[in-house]
């Protein structure tokens, strides 16, 4: 459903809900209320997103992608602040299957913007990971540099220094090879 569609619906709940007071109708102007408020919600944030976070933060990986997959435009049904971390999530998904497939997503995401800093870092962080896995050095380190800057909170500090020492067992392997 687009977002005209639930402004329209939201607009007409709340021209209900006015009647219903209006009317001396007390009890459903309230639960009226509350309707209202739900629908608007729905508006800035889109339920199957809502939804889909939270299978995240549960780790459930394949229910999370099947509410991400009930979004058919995501342009239409998302806001712009959440087109981002709809991609975020799709990467995250992805990466957990094909990691070389999944940089198109981490970059759309930082493309159409997301807010908060930690997630910046966490998707620069997983570019700066296929970026090694394509054997792209200096990319790599340019995105881990960005994203240690973008982990205010070091949320991610220990992954960024797991994913340093990485690299540094890369180079160790790359001398080893060519001094043969």
């Amino acid at each position: 459903m687009s977002n005209l569609v639930r402004i329209i619906i939201s607009s007409l709940l709340l021209v209900g809900t006015i009647a219903l007071f209006w009317f001396g109708h007390w009890g459903w102007g309230i639960l009226g209320i509350l309707v209202t408020i739900l629908a608007w919600v729905t508006v800035f944030f889109n339920e199957n997103m809502l939804i889909a976070q939270w299978y995240f933060r549960k780790q459930n990986i394949a229910s999370a992608e099947k509410w991400l997959n009930n979004i058919k435009d995501y342009e239409k049904q998302l806001i712009s602040a959440q087109q981002g971390y709809y991609h975020l999530l799709l990467g995250l998904i992805e990466s957990q299957r094909a990691p070389m497939q999944s940089e198109k997503f981490f970059k759309k995401a930082l493309t159409l913007g997301l807010h908060m800093d930690h997630n910046i870092a966490l998707a620069k962080l997983s570019l700066a990971g296929v970026m090694m896995a394509k054997r792209n050095k200096r990319e790599a380190e340019k995105l881990l540099q960005e994203a240690k800057k973008a982990d205010k909170n070091k949320l991610l500090a220990d992954q960024i220094k797991m994913m340093k020492e990485q690299m540094a067992m890369m180079d160790k392997q790359q001398v080893r090879r060519y001094s043969r």
